[in-house]
């Protein structure tokens, strides 16, 4: 996939304007097999799905060369919004394993978890996955895109971080703040 598909893919999540949502319709974490992220996004794309796939750039190192590559932030799943009674729509695609569920049926994710990521990769911060993270300080962002996003403090290297988990999925991602942006979570 060429730097400018992946750069269709990022931006696919078109926001759908206030009130021409479809009623029922909920964000699905769709799992995929390894690496098919970017195909599955084009496919769903092709079937006028709604998508988002947010993707990162990482620069790979080889003995002879160096290489920026645009990452699945979510390695293995692609977000879809449909109604739940649609979902044969994406479980018939090449690439597509199954829904998050729980008990048989597919989880819905918050709304507002995936605008909090939508509104992060738009924004030029920096943003990369991070191992989920079970315990530790909480904190509330308090400035910036991801305010009223609460999250998990880490330092690292002199800069403040939080970790912003998607519970569903048992994943996570750091994004870079400022300290001053931050408050006491709950």
């Amino acid at each position: 996939m060429t730097d400018t598909e992946n750069a269709r893919v990022v931006q696919s999540a078109s926001r759908i304007p206030e009130g021409n949502v479809p009623e029922g319709s909920r964000w699905y974490a769709a799992y995929t097999c390894a690496r098919h992220e970017k195909r599955v996004a084009q496919q769903l794309e092709e079937r006028q799905v709604e998508i988002f796939l947010p993707l990162y750039r990482s620069i790979r190192r080889w003995k002879d060369r160096r290489k920026e590559l645009q990452l699945a932030l979510f390695p293995g799943y692609v977000f879809v919004r449909l109604d739940l009674k649609d979902r044969f729509r994406v479980l018939q695609l090449p690439g597509v394993v199954s829904f998050v569920s729980f008990g048989g049926i597919p989880a819905p994710l918050r709304e507002g978890e995936i605008e909090t990521l939508r509104q992060g990769v738009a924004n030029p911060m920096r943003i990369e996955p991070h191992p989920y993270l079970k315990v530790g300080r909480r904190v509330r962002v308090e400035g910036g895109p991801f305010t009223g996003t609460e999250g998990i403090l880490v330092r690292r290297r002199e800069r403040c971080r939080v970790v912003v988990s998607i519970d569903l999925l048992m994943r996570s991602v750091a994004v870079e703040v400022d300290e001053a942006d931050l408050g006491a979570g709950r």
